[in-house]
């Protein structure tokens, strides 16, 4: 089944059948927009239609690493709202972790269809939408580990790194064109794509303390009302970005040896106080 968006603003969501993703649609509808989410999740996605209700929506199921059918996705999606497409938020992502040496190839290629191909690929197919549409904002979930490469997940590391850079050149490639573009950078997200007791093992405070979904979200609407380029959450998280930049080698051995987080805490307290 599928709405119709009868003038109203049109967000397309990758990833929206969980997570940071359902929370944004969710918190989209609320404000009267109307709502496209895709996902690999198909109970998850009857159930995100069940609760905007069919006339606020239009939900499908979507690899995002399949071409063609985000092609087939967009132009329905197109059709229901009009040709309108305020928000891409190019949130869907897979998280594989592990030693890189011992990673199976085949994991190593997913993340990076997923987390970057995939991204590309969204873009790369609705940019003729969000030229199309006034204000328009190309969005993306980037990570905290595209401050600075971290160990054990290398590869979702890296593909963050590129959804970064990415943000950063699309940004001054699509700014004649009316279309802006930013991501967000979100620290321990307690959502599904975490390994099962890591939101409860983490920090109740600082930096890497667990944040729930709806902040992200939250995040998404600001950023629609704003033209900045780069959101961190939790917003502390800039100062590690700063580090990285700043004192790669520095930031590197404090990492190695398990401090640089502690030291990231500490330095915010400090200028906190």
């Amino acid at each position: 089944m599928s709405g119709v968006a009868n003038g109203r603003k049109a967000i397309f969501i990758t990833g929206a059948a969980s997570g940071m993703g359902l929370e944004t649609a969710r918190l989209f509808a609320r404000e009267g927009w109307f709502v496209g989410g895709v996902d690999v999740n198909r109970a998850g996605l009857a159930a995100l239609e069940e609760e905007l209700g069919a006339e606020n929506c239009l939900i499908q199921q979507l690899d995002v690493t399949d071409r063609d059918a985000y092609a087939a996705a967009l132009e329905r999606f197109a059709g229901a709202s009009g040709g309108r497409l305020d928000i891409l938020y190019n949130n869907a992502g897979i998280g594989r972790g592990g030693p890189f040496a011992d990673q199976p190839w085949a994991d190593v290629l997913a993340v990076v269809k997923v987390n970057f191909i995939g991204v590309l690929t969204g873009i790369h197919l609705a940019i003729p939408l969000l030229k199309a549409t006034p204000g328009s904002l190309c969005f993306t979930t980037s990570s905290s580990s595209a401050t600075y490469g971290m160990p054990m997940i290398a590869v979702y590391s890296a593909t963050k790194h590129a959804v970064k850079g990415l943000t950063e050149a699309l940004a001054i490639e699509l700014k004649p064109f009316g279309v802006r573009v930013a991501d967000v950078l979100p620290a321990l997200i307690d959502t599904p794509i975490l390994p099962e007791g890591a939101a409860a093992a983490a920090p109740k405070t600082g930096v890497f303390r667990a944040i729930p979904p709806r902040e992200v979200a939250e995040t998404v609407w600001e950023a629609y009302h704003s033209d900045t380029l780069h959101w961190y959450v939790p917003r502390e998280l800039v100062a590690l970005d700063h580090r990285a930049t700043l004192h790669p080698e520095q930031t590197r051995d404090e990492m190695a040896a398990g401090t640089l987080f502690a030291t990231i805490d500490a330095q915010i307290g400090a200028t906190a106080g």
